[in-house]
């Protein structure tokens, strides 16, 4: 490969990476599939539009991935939630407005609905190249772009916290964890509000959705009465575009994503599974 052709691929590469981890919600897989476009950048000639054809390489090979990711989801131990993305302090670096529980929208979807959303919506393709990309007519695709739009707009969140009152939550909201106080968490959460929690069957979780807040209240306090002395703060963040902080429970590393709408608490996204927290380094 000439230098210039590695140069070129790596410009491309945080925009590619971003682009498989919203297909797939793997940084992993992400990983994957842009290293496979890679080997075939370099097997290729003649190419005029690098950023079109890496695009549509990846996109590809996200869509076959994406196939057999369903399946082992049906299969999946309990609640699956997208790996978690911790973000830069700068907010200034998010490169499209995309949350954890938009990602979570994004997995009613098919698969080409979710591509053809992704490519057109959030990274600014034309109808035309995402068209070809996922080889249907442009009719075809816009139809699948606003089947996909109608999904996400239902679940998009109407509530935006800045970053420093999004820490101050995140933090209040495990100290009345911590110390059992029901009244702070009758006051933060709304009434129907819901816990997500991915242990990937190696960690004890929640296999199903807890919903409603006094369900959510009883469950809370029941951890605190048998783990409180081993909870432990480790850092406010943002996880994917919502607040949150990373923490420990019985020993074991999680992060907390927080929903909120109308200044309330209404859905938790608590991911336990170790291998999607090996990239979670706290300071």
């Amino acid at each position: 490969m000439q230098p210039e052709a590695a140069e070129i691929f790596e410009a491309q590469r945080p925009r590619l990476l971003r682009l498989a981890y919203r297909m797939l919600g793997s940084n992993a897989e992400a990983e994957d599939m842009v290293q496979e476009a890679f080997l075939r950048w370099h097997r290729a000639e003649g190419i005029d539009n690098p950023a079109a054809w890496l695009t549509r390489t990846v996109s590809r090979l996200c869509l076959d991935q994406m196939k057999s990711a369903r399946s082992r989801r049906e299969t999946y131990p309990g609640t699956w939630l997208p790996e978690p993305l911790i973000e830069a302090e700068d907010d200034a670096l998010r490169p499209d407005n995309l949350t954890l529980s938009l990602m979570m929208a994004l997995e009613r979807l098919s698969p080409l609905e979710r591509a053809a959303f992704l490519l057109h919506d959030v990274f600014g393709q034309p109808l035309d190249e995402v068209a070809a990309t996922i080889d249907r007519s442009p009719a075809a695709t816009r139809q699948l772009a606003s089947r996909a739009r109608a999904h996400v707009q239902v679940d998009r969140p109407r509530y935006e916290i800045p970053r420093d009152a999004g820490a101050e939550l995140a933090r209040a909201f495990f100290e009345a964890c911590k110390s059992g106080d029901a009244s702070a968490l009758g006051a933060m959460l709304a009434e129907g509000a819901t816990l997500h929690s991915d242990g990937g069957g190696k960690v004890h979780a929640y296999p199903n959705i807890i919903r409603g807040a006094d369900n959510l209240i009883r469950l809370l306090l029941g951890l605190q009465r048998k783990f409180g002395d081993q909870m432990r703060f480790l850092e406010a963040t943002m996880i994917d575009g919502l607040p949150g902080f990373v923490s420990r429970l019985d020993g074991n590393l999680q992060t907390t994503a927080i929903e909120i709408t109308d200044g309330r608490i209404t859905a938790l996204y608590v991911t336990r599974n170790p291998d999607k927290l090996s990239r979670v380094v706290t300071h």
